[in-house]
Order: structure tokens, then C-alpha cells, then sequence
């Protein structure tokens, strides 16, 4: 059903139509501001590796978008980060696919042994997703008493 490239700039205006509402968009990232714009996600591409799409087979359409942050060679490890899937497909594959994608971009095109995340307290759909495929927490992070933010739940994966 589904198949992967490189991020183009013509994929940009549908990734911007994906997050529904503020919250879900906090999810993706708290530096985005809703409504997404094309700027934004431009903006923090810098020093992201493998911004990476998935498409649907049969209509080329763009169904998912990630990418990996804070990769330390050293360390070998990398972030995920950005994963937003199309509201048109979720539930139907397209997140399973982009997960494995990103771990194999991770595992053979950087070298990472593990593979971290940010999930909020509030995402129990990511929570719960992101644990059936082996991540397990290793650390929250909660904001300031004076800032709106969600807490984030870092989780981590080896990458055998």
C-alpha cells in the first residue's frame, strides 16, 4: 500500500493540512505554531535528517511525514521527530510503515544502535502505539510552572 522518498518542497502544502486542531499540532512539535505553515516546517529542517514521506502506491498521494533530530554519532543515536500521518489514513498502516522506515533510515543510513522519542502525556494514541513497537520511557520532561507546554514523555528503542 505504501511507499517512501525524500521530502520535496511540493509536499509541504499537504503536510500543513494534516494537524486538526492546536493540540494534535503540539504533537508534532511544541515550536509550531497552528495553523502549520510551509515556513515552519523550512524553518526546522536544520540539522533534521531524513525528512522522509510516505505515499500512497496507487495515488502517489502524501499519507505521512517524520523526520530524525539530535543525531549524536558518538552516542548512536537519534530522535524521531515530526511524525504526522495524513487524518485521511490513520489507522489503516501508514504510521506502522513510516515507524519502519525511520528506524531503518536510523539503523543503516546513520549508524544509530537506538532510536528516542518525545511523546506528550496527553497523545495516550502515540503512548500506546509507540510502546507496541518497543519503546519504553526513560525520562519526562515538564516544563516551566508558567509555560502551556505538555509534558513529554522520552522513550527509547534499541535498534538491533
Amino acid at each position: 500500500m505504501c511507499t517512501h522518498r525524500s521530502l520535496d518542497h511540493k509536499d509541504l502544502e499537504t503536510i500543513c493540512s494534516f494537524p486538526q486542531t492546536e493540540e494534535e499540532l503540539s504533537y508534532v512539535s511544541p515550536k509550531f505554531v497552528y495553523p502549520l505553515t510551509p515556513d515552519q516546517i523550512l524553518n526546522l529542517l536544520e540539522g533534521r535528517f531524513e525528512p522522509t514521506v510516505i505515499l500512497n502506491n496507487r495515488t502517489n498521494e502524501v499519507v505521512a511525514y517524520a523526520n530524525i533530530y539530535g543525531y549524536d554519532a558518538e552516542e548512536g543515536c537519534g530522535w524521531l521527530g515530526n511524525v504526522i500521518v495524513s487524518p485521511k489514513y490513520r489507522g489503516q498502516g501508514a504510521a506502522r510503515y513510516l515507524l519502519d522506515v525511520m528506524l531503518d533510515k536510523a539503523k543503516n543510513n546513520l549508524g544509530c544502535k537506538t532510536m528516542q522519542l518525545a511523546c506528550h502525556n496527553t497523545n495516550s494514541r502515540g503512548l500506546a502505539f509507540y510502546t507496541k513497537y518497543g519503546f519504553k520511557p526513560f525520562d519526562i520532561e515538564i516544563p516551566g510552572v508558567e509555560a502551556k507546554q505538555l509534558i513529554a514523555i522520552h522513550m527509547r528503542r534499541e535498534l538491533i
